[in-house]
């Protein structure tokens, strides 16, 4: 936009009033018309007041007529348009009016036109002036307008206004807002008015910029600091991810005495929430509750958010259903709250709630749910959401969501979905080639998943860390013990990205399981941070496969250092001790596991049968069709056996007889998955499940041949990765 007379056409007038010299300002003041408009608090008695001030002549008054233009356009009762038309009625309106009609346009959902009749005030002859320009900067501030705003800067200079508080403010804020940080600094450095509202507005366009540095310099210079100061600050920090930071100011806000707002607690919340502060969480919700606040819907959402990110989800529920006029974001946060604590099903039942409520789901409730249905393998509702995003794509333009699509697809076993979304994004984001690599990394097509690298890097794609997480997996997955020590090099040299924990794993187990374990501890020792248990456990998994007991025995002893309440790598090792027959050693594990009071996470496999999700634990028999699983169970042990195969008993658990090791494994939850997805799907439909641990080695064996005997293609995605079983083979070639 520029600023000129082409800038809009005049508005014709279609009647036009002159008025004469306006009566003494008292008198005007103090008519009954004008008194009775100062109370108005509707439309409708508004045009009563109105005929009434045409019937005494009123309206041919400037007066009068500003009155009724600034209730319209200013007043929440008003109505815009309408001011509009009483505007177009005058002749030579004075500045008043201008100002009135201006600020009316600065407040509502088209600013810019705010500017375009500041146009016409100039070319009408009117000059503006210090009560014009807050509203026509602020409207170049709201719509991103940083040339015009530069236009009247330099009006303000001409007409000696930049001196003026309300116009030194307007313009630091419009420069600020506009990231036009510069001419910000200098309109505030060259004047002399340098009070809490400038200092305020400069502290505030440094924060939202992300310069806290800067802001805190100018913080720290006022001489006396408002609510609104502190709140730009802690707000600041709050968005910066300096959450620490801002928590610490809030508390120096308190002991200043300074009493927080609305606005300065949203901030708080959202750092608590972001930190896992829960003991300044609990001092805003008593400070709200103090205060009666506890309908306030902007708060309540807030303390919910925070109580469910902090971990206490019982709280955060409570809250939640305490809301009676819930909205959008009362769900989305509570929804959230239970996908950021991996409570996967509560968020799909709540989700489930929502769409019952008759309340329309946006992008935010949708990003929160995706990764809910990808964890549970829940591809029914995965597919109605995408639907549902289909035919509202215009409401729902936010690309993050086709992103989390391909996400929620590559996790539910259909990589061929998450592909063909990939193919018709566009444009592709890095966080979409992202989501596909590390799609056909998790489903043991390192190929396709390196090639797909090099095709991002040759699109001008810079990889970031994430990428080289997906690239590492990938060769990880498949073994690719060389092509991984190429991409973790030059992931530091070329692309001077410092590897994490997640990096490290992948080569730490890329390393052990090719048997390098001197290798494998020298990169342990060269790491900037201390291994976790996923990288420990990793380097057991090791140990097992090429059974070294005694360095899995040491492996063990750090894991049970870093997580002694995990259950997991006692079992392994336990299950390392029963491959070679050390009995002894098992039941002494036993016993560390009783004495400890921890408890093996049973083995959990699920399946989605016409979109509703079935689970079965080891030995399930309360399934409603129980019988007829068992019956197919023995169908496919007997056609095993007819097709030579052999159960693998060696690393079952405890000391039992073969017959009964076999009678174990034969009922392991992925086996009743299996059963029930031939019995309850056509010939040939593919059967996707979804296990919370490790596939063993003889269900993998067995479900090879199930594939080949039954004709199915068989998805089974573990804890780690996905095996496609096809006949009679594995995708991840007997390597995982």
């Amino acid at each position: 936009m520029v600023l000129s007379s082409s800038s809009l056409a005049i508005p014709s007038r279609t009647l036009h009033i002159f008025p004469s010299s306006d009566p003494p300002y008292k008198l005007l003041q103090n008519h009954p018309s004008l008194i009775l408009l100062s109370k108005c608090k509707n439309l409708r008695t508004f045009k009563q007041i109105h005929s009434q001030i045409i019937k005494t002549g009123l309206h041919k008054t400037q007066f009068a007529l500003s009155k009724l233009i600034e209730f319209c356009a200013i007043s929440p009762f008003g109505d815009l348009s309408y001011a509009l038309l009483l505007f177009d009625t005058i002749e030579k309106p004075n500045q008043v009016i201008w100002n009135n009609i201006i600020r009316g346009f600065s407040l509502s959902e088209s600013p810019n036109l705010a500017i375009e009749y500041y146009v016409h005030m100039i070319l009408s002859g009117v000059n503006p002036n210090s009560y014009t320009f807050p509203f026509v900067l602020k409207s170049c501030a709201k719509i991103a307008l940083p040339h015009e705003g530069k236009q009247i800067h330099a009006h303000i200079l001409k007409l000696g206004l930049e001196n003026d508080a309300f116009v030194h403010t307007s313009l630091i804020t419009m420069y600020a807002q506009n990231c036009e940080l510069e001419h910000a600094r200098l309109v505030f450095d060259k004047s002399s008015m340098r009070d809490v509202v400038s200092f305020t507005a400069l502290i505030t366009g440094y924060a939202s910029s992300g310069f806290m540095d800067e802001a805190r310099e100018l913080f720290d210079e006022i001489p006396v600091r408002d609510v609104v100061s502190w709140n730009a600050m802690i707000s600041g920090y709050t968005q910066s991810g300096q959450f620490e930071e801002a928590l610490a100011l809030f508390e120096e806000m308190h002991r200043a005495s300074v009493t927080p707002n609305m606005s300065t607690m949203l901030s708080v919340l959202s750092a608590c929430s972001q930190s896992g502060s829960i003991k300044v969480g609990n001092w805003v919700c008593s400070w709200i509750e103090e205060r009666g606040l506890g309908s306030n819907i902007k708060l309540v959402n807030a303390l919910v958010d925070m109580y469910a990110k902090c971990g206490d989800l019982e709280k955060a529920n409570n809250l939640f259903e305490s809301v009676e006029n819930k909205n959008v974001v009362s769900w989305n946060v509570m929804i959230g709250g239970y996908t950021h604590m991996s409570c996967y099903k509560e968020a799909l039942e709540l989700f489930r709630r929502m769409l019952q409520s008759n309340l329309e789901p946006n992008d935010v409730t949708l990003l929160s749910i995706l990764p809910a249905c990808a964890n549970l393998g829940d591809l029914g509702l995965g597919k109605w959401i995408h639907a549902y995003i289909d035919k509202n794509r215009q409401r729902m333009a936010n690309g993050a969501l086709w992103t989390s699509l391909i996400y929620m697809y590559a996790k539910c076993g259909n990589i061929e979905a998450a592909k063909q979304i990939f193919d018709e994004m566009n444009p592709k984001s890095l966080a979409s080639w992202n989501a596909m690599i590390s799609g056909f990394a998790m489903h043991g097509h390192a190929d396709i998943a390196l090639n797909l690298f090099s095709r991002m890097t040759n699109e001008g794609f810079i990889p970031d860390n994430i990428t080289f997480v997906g690239v590492l997996s990938a060769c990880n997955h498949a073994g690719l013990l060389d092509l991984g020590r190429q991409y973790f090099s030059s992931m530091i040299q070329q692309y001077n990205i410092s590897p994490k924990l997640q990096h490290y794993g992948c080569m730490i187990g890329l390393l052990g399981r090719a048997g390098l374990f001197d290798e494998a501890e020298i990169l342990m020792k060269n790491m900037e941070m201390k291994p976790d248990g996923a990288i420990w456990g990793s380097l057991l998994g090791a140990c097992r496969f090429h059974k070294r007991i005694e360095l899995a025995e040491y492996v063990a002893k750090q894991i049970f250092e870093l997580e002694p309440e995990n259950p997991g790598a006692y079992v392994l090792l336990s299950n390392i001790h029963a491959s070679a027959g050390r009995w002894e050693d098992v039941a002494k594990i036993r016993t560390m596991l009783n004495y400890k009071r921890l408890k093996k996470v049973p083995g959990c496999s699920s399946i989605e049968v016409d979109s509703v999700v079935h689970e079965f634990l080891v030995g399930d028999k309360l399934h409603p069709q129980s019988k007829e699983i068992y019956n197919m169970l023995d169908e496919i042990d007997t056609l095993l056996e007819k097709a030579g195969f052999v159960p693998d008993t060696s690393e079952v658990l405890y000391d039992m007889d073969e017959e009964w090791k076999e009678g174990v494994l034969s009922h392991h939850s992925e086996k009743l998955a299996i059963a029930f997805g031939l019995i309850s799907t056509k010939p040939g439909t593919t059967i996707r499940i979804v296990k919370n641990l490790r596939v063993c080695g003889n269900c993998h064996s067995a479900t090879k041949l199930i594939s080949k005997i039954f004709n199915r293609e068989i998805i089974a995605r573990d804890r780690k990765r996905f095996h496609h079983f096809k006949d009679g083979s594995c995708s991840c070639k007997d390597y995982w």
